[in-house]
Order: C-alpha cells, then structure tokens, then sequence
C-alpha cells in the first residue's frame, strides 16, 4: 500500500507535492508587517512635564535680584597620582580670603596645607577638642554630628567633595570644636594648621591686611538667600518715620541661549519612489530620525555642562546621602530643602534602589496617576524615570527634585515655535536638494534649552548608591 506525503519540493522522500507549498503561497499574500521598531525610544519624562516657554529671539533671559553670593562655595583640587594638592586660586572661596589676589601669598598658603587619609568611621575632629586647623575635604563624605536637644546625637549636615570647615580659625581666637566629624567613606583631607598660618600672616602685609578688612567691613544687609535686603517695618505703632527702600536688580543676569541637535537624513530617490506600500519609507525614516533626535534632546536637558540640569543646581542644593543607598530618610531631606516640588526625576535602577530601602522598612510607597500612567511617589510627589541620569562604574548616581513653571518660580523648557519648515513645536524638517547620485537630503533640527528661575527650583540628591541589597 502506497502513503502519500504532503511535502515541500526537494523533500527527503523525493516525491512531487500534492498541493501548493507555503514558501511560494507567500509570493501572493499580502504579508501583515509591523512599522519600524527602535529600543532606543524611553518615556522621556522630562520633556514631558516640563512646561515649554516661547523664546521668540532665540536667548532667555533670568532676571534676578541682587545676590552678594561670590563662587560657587567649593574648593578645587588638581593631582599628581595620590598626591592632592588645592588650586591657591580657589582658596578664594574661604570667606576670610574672599576676593584676595596675591598669588604669591595664596600659592604659600597652598603648600601648607597637609594631606590626610582617614578610612570609613575614623573621626576627624571631636567636640570640646581644640580648633586648631582649617579642612578641605578633597575626596570622600563626612557626617557633622552636634549634640541634641535631649543629649542624642543630631546630624548637622553631610560635606563631601570641595566642601570644608573650620575657616573660623583664620580670624577668631583660638576657641574648641562644637561639632564632630566622622568619615562616612574613604577620605582624601587637606589641614591647614593654625600655627602655619599665623606663620605666614605674620610675614605679609598684605593678608593681614586682608583679614583686618574682612574684620572691620560689614557686610551689605541680606536675606539668607543671599540677596539685597528690602528695608521694611512691622508691628510699630503711632506714626513713625518709615523706611525707604528698593529692589536692587542683577545687573548682569544670565542669559540662555537655544541649543540645537540636528542631523541630515538621506532617503535615495528610487526608496521613496517604488517602496512606499504599505508604508512610506520617508515618513518611517524620518519617525525614527525624529525620535533619537528627542532621545538627545533629554539627554542634553539633563547632562549638558552649559544648561543641563545636573550641571545648574546651586551647590546649596546639592544633599549628599547618609548612608549611600537612597532612603526615605534622603527624600524628605531634599523636599525640606525645596518649596512646592513637582517630580522626583531617578534613573531606574535608583527607584529600584529606594524600592529595596522601603521594603526593608516596611514602608510601602503609594502610587498616583500621570496622564494615565501609575507611578509610584513619595510624600504624594511622582517619582518618574530618566534614563540620561548616569550611573557610574562605583554604581552610583542621582535624584533630581525638581518644581517646574514660570508662575512658581521654578525650571521651565525653552524652544521657538513657527520656525521655518517646522515639523512639530521646535523641531523642523527642511528639504536640502537632490544630489548627483539621486540621495534626496533633509535637515532635521531641534531647537531646545532650559533654565532655572531661582535656585531652589532645583535639588540633586547626589552620590546616591544604587548596588546595596539587604539579605
């Protein structure tokens, strides 16, 4: 009895098919196909909820008012190998040396400063010791712990690189240490002592005379913002002469101009021409085109050294983590330090990271609604991804707070709309010719920036360690 098998031409039992195979059923069906797909496309979160300004001269301009603020309060260091030495030109940032020039003098006081390495617990200075030297803390975080209310300890603050403390010595008398300083990890220090210092002030004229001035000048009346006060008057009665003020501008405040990225997409004539159905080709390559031009677009909203945001929170806003991975108690620190907060911004492995904390807490995050999407928050603030925050190769990175709006005084985005061939808000496609070889051109251009309205629009949580499990 013979078995007849239904088989694909060139099949093993040699036998001729008994009905149409699939390879050439193919050539006649219309093949159901997916458009393009790209694992370059993310959320993009940020150019999401940033509320996007018109900047129809193409430069924004924050007006502020006066600040008597001088650097940016850090201490720079260069390095030879191990060895660490401060930049003299830096040390400008004591306020004793505020505004002192003599290079010679600086570059003295450099070379007597001495290099310290403490490890991870090791103290630096304890309260009730004498305060007899000046730190700057190269490399590394230190907790600066007082004494409570009730005899427990109280966490003043957290230093880490450039910071440093003890400048009072330059100028007070000889008085003892109200806090200590305990190494949260491996430190680099650079002491001055008292005496090296009074060593040299005793040679110069010229930085005695600098301390005498920073002594005897009072300082321009402030708020502790550091701006220009405005004199005012409450609670008096009957009718006394009242003060008269007003608000002193920045004369020279900072501008920001638009970015752009932009790249020339090549479409060859014969693709557009014979290869459209079902899809144009054009129309796909420029969707994609489009998209890796806003995944840049973040990226550079977020890392750019001119406006992007890791780069432009002011060094009083930048908190440094207790403890290394990012905790509850990390995050109320910086929504204390920041009015009317809008977003959290994290890289995902650190909402991961402050995930682990929670649960070895017991504490279980809430999640709320964005434009129909569930994400979890904290104190009822949403803390969205971002994948451009780096992580670096130690596994650590950081958490951006953030309060948007020009009405609350807070980080706005900046783009220019009805610009020539434009594609959609700030970004335009413009058809550059056909060449030689048939390639027609297309330059796509996206036209962005963003700006910080005042200074606490803007906290990074920094240093936040995002490889700590718990067992």
């Amino acid at each position: 009895m013979t078995e007849l098998v239904d088989s694909e031409p060139g099949s093993a039992g040699g036998q001729p098919p008994l009905s149409l195979g699939t390879a050439a059923a193919r050539n006649l069906s219309t093949i159901t196909k997916s458009v393009p797909q790209m694992q370059e496309i993310s959320s993009r979160w940020l150019l999401r909820v940033l509320p996007w300004v018109q900047v129809a001269g193409g430069v924004y301009r924050v007006n502020r008012r006066l600040s008597y603020t001088v650097g940016d309060g850090r201490v720079t260091f260069t390095n030879v190998g191990a060895e660490v030495r401060v930049i003299p030109r830096e040390l400008g940032e004591l306020p004793a040396l505020r505004g002192f020039d003599d290079v010679e003098i600086l570059d003295a006081l450099a070379d007597r400063f001495v290099q310290r390495e403490y490890a991870s617990g090791d103290v630096l200075v304890q309260t009730g010791q004498p305060a007899d030297t000046v730190h700057l803390i190269a490399h590394g975080k230190v907790n600066k712990i007082g004494n409570g209310a009730y005899g427990a300890e109280a966490a003043l603050g957290t230093l880490s690189d450039g910071d440093y403390f003890g400048e009072q010595i330059l100028t007070d008398p000889p008085g003892d240490w109200e806090f200590t300083v305990r190494a949260i990890t491996g430190c680099t220090v650079l002491t001055l002592p008292r005496a090296a210092f009074e060593e040299l002030r005793n040679r110069s004229e010229a930085l005695r005379s600098q301390l005498e001035q920073h002594q005897n000048q009072p300082e321009p009346p402030r708020n502790k913002y550091g701006e220009a006060a405005i004199t005012l008057a409450a609670g008096h009665t009957g009718e006394p002469d009242l003060p008269g003020t007003y608000v002193e501008y920045d004369l020279t405040p900072r501008e920001y101009e638009l970015s752009v990225a932009q790249t020339i997409l090549r479409v060859h004539t014969r693709v557009a021409d014979l290869y459209n159905e079902p899809m144009n080709q054009t129309e796909q390559q420029l969707r994609l085109t489009i998209e890796a031009l806003r995944e840049r677009q973040e990226n550079e909203l977020v890392n750019n050294r001119e406006f992007g945001l890791l780069h432009n929170a002011d060094l009083k806003h930048r908190v440094q983590t207790r403890t290394g991975p990012p905790t509850p108690d990390d995050l109320d620190e910086m929504l204390s330090r920041q009015r009317g907060t809008r977003f959290i911004l994290a890289h995902p492995r650190a909402i991961a990271a402050f995930g682990r904390e929670c649960t070895h807490r017991g504490i279980y995050p809430q999640s709320i609604d964005i434009t129909g999407n569930m994400v979890p928050a904290w104190r009822g603030v949403p803390i969205l991804p971002c994948n451009k925050i780096p992580v670096t190769a130690a596994r650590t990175s950081s958490i951006i707070v953030i309060r948007t709006g020009e009405e609350d005084q807070g980080v706005v985005g900046l783009h220019q709309t009805g610009i020539p061939d434009e594609y959609s808000p700030g970004l335009s496609v413009r058809f550059m010719g056909i060449d030689e070889k048939a390639i027609i051109s297309y330059l796509v251009s996206a036209y962005y920036s963003a700006a910080v309205l005042v200074p606490d629009a803007l906290g990074i949580l920094e240093n936040v360690e995002v490889g700590r499990f718990h067992d």
